[in-house]
């Protein structure tokens, strides 16, 4: 049976072989254009920095160089009639040892030409689900906490103690990709 998380709150796994999977329903809006949400995970070091360009898996890279993380394909209108708009795998048992720690994050494609941010989508969610028979593991639901925010860290797989945790973030920023890309150590451009 699946957990339901509150932010900050952090689960053990037990699994190797997950899917990360985040939804998103789009409000009625009048800014005429589609929501395009991405998925997107930052394989960081001890650090908090993501250790290269390869290590940061999004629409433009689809593998982390270890091949652990596999990378979404891109869903272009959260309009899925059921289940995740855009799933990440991963394989515990293969991230490198210098990897502590995948971050999973949504951002708004060209939020400030469309006018767009979370305070515009609804029923968002990041949910842990164990890869080999899609049963739900976890499901952390942001409600409607973001109104001008364009970007959010949904959640985090770490490291402790030679175990992998899931904890619940729901962090927000009123920037795009570009910025959390900066903030974890990569250059934009």
């Amino acid at each position: 049976m699946a957990v339901n998380l509150v932010k900050g709150q952090r689960i053990n796994l037990g699994l190797s072989h997950v899917k990360v999977g985040l939804g998103w329903d789009s409000n009625n809006s009048d800014t005429g254009f589609d929501f395009d949400l991405d998925a997107s995970a930052f394989c960081l070091d001890s650090n908090g920095k993501c250790a290269s360009e390869k290590h940061f898996v999004f629409y433009g890279n689809k593998f982390s160089p270890d091949g652990a993380v596999q990378g979404a394909d891109d869903d272009r209108t959260g309009d899925a009639s059921e289940g995740d708009d855009e799933t990440i795998k991963v394989n515990l048992d293969k991230v490198a040892s210098d990897i502590q720690e995948i971050l999973f994050v949504a951002t708004i494609y060209e939020h400030e030409e469309r006018k767009q941010n979370f305070g515009q989508v609804r029923n968002s969610y990041i949910r842990i689900l164990n890869d080999a028979n899609d049963e739900v593991m976890a499901i952390y639901e942001l409600d409607e906490d973001f109104s001008i925010e364009t970007a959010v860290e949904f959640g985090r797989l770490y490291r402790k103690n030679g175990e992998w945790k899931f904890e619940a973030l729901g962090k927000g920023y009123n920037h795009g990709l570009d910025f959390l890309v900066e903030k974890y150590g990569l250059s934009v451009g």
